[in-house]
């Protein structure tokens, strides 16, 4: 089937396909009214070495860089996704879905703090709290090992949280998802109305019926009285009984009976 004949097909079967079409577009505004866009608002962090590390290099924190560092930030990322963290955040007033992950392709002890939701203004806060809890936690996580003030690692923000901005590919996703399944299924019900419209429309083969399979009742007899080749010599009347005798139309069930002639008719008399 060319694309012709698909056209050809939508527009002889239009009222199976334009009610398709109205139900996706039912669906496609539903799923752009429930699926609200969502917001994201990033930070990014770094941590520094301690006072105390960093007093050969005059004080410069970015001066004094270690491997640790790195291993520091994954440690404290693990902490801040921990179910702990999570309950202590949404008690501080925390909402929606917020994230600690090393950033990509960093070549030192770099973080990015992000919070996604549905309210800008929520989420933007909740990043500068999620900011600040990071700091506070790297803090408390050191404390608990009994780790001096001078020797305490430090973070510092380098980016702080941004301005929300909308996160349109997932509800992107879901719009497509919505139009091409309502769009298939439209041309699914138009095609099988019309293979079952052509199935109703094609002659079917013609039963043979009993009286085709019944034998005629004067095959096999022997002449009939009244044929065509009788002289007549029986006592009948001489007509042709194959024709009807109120229409005069032949007798589609009769058949024509001739006599047998003896063998003797057909030898032939040998020359004196």
């Amino acid at each position: 089937m060319d694309l012709a004949e698909i056209w050809r097909v939508m527009r002889r079967r239009w009222y199976v396909l334009l009610p398709g079409l109205l139900l996706t577009a039912a669906l496609i505004t539903g799923v752009y009214l429930l699926v609200p866009v969502e917001y994201r608002s990033q930070s990014t962090v770094t941590l520094l070495n301690s006072k105390k590390a960093t007093v050969a290099f005059d004080g410069n924190p970015f001066l004094s860089t270690q491997a640790s560092l790195t291993g520091m930030a994954d440690g404290l990322a693990r902490n801040l996704n921990s179910d702990d963290s999570k309950a202590d955040l949404k008690a501080q007033g925390l909402t929606g879905v917020y994230e600690a992950k090393i950033a990509d392709n960093a070549q030192g002890p770099f973080m990015w703090l992000s919070v996604t939701g549905t309210d800008p203004a929520a989420v933007l806060q909740s990043d500068k709290l999620f900011t600040a809890y990071a700091e506070k936690r790297l803090l408390e996580f050191q404390a608990q090992q009994s780790v001096t003030p001078e020797a305490m690692i430090r973070m510092a923000t380098i980016v702080p949280p941004q301005k929300p901005e909308a996160q349109t590919k997932t509800r992107l996703q879901y719009l497509v998802m919505a139009a091409a399944l309502g769009f298939v299924l439209s041309l699914v019900a138009t095609f099988f109305v019309e293979a079952r419209r052509r199935k109703a429309d094609k002659p079917g083969r013609r039963k043979p019926v009993a009286s085709d399979l019944e034998p005629s009742e004067h095959h096999g007899s022997g002449p009939r009285s009244g044929s065509g080749f009788d002289d007549g010599s029986d006592g009948s009347d001489g007509s042709d009984d194959r024709f009807d005798d109120h229409t005069g139309a032949a007798d589609p069930t009769a058949t024509m009976a001739l006599k047998v002639l003896p063998s003797s008719a057909f030898r032939s008399k040998a020359p004196k």
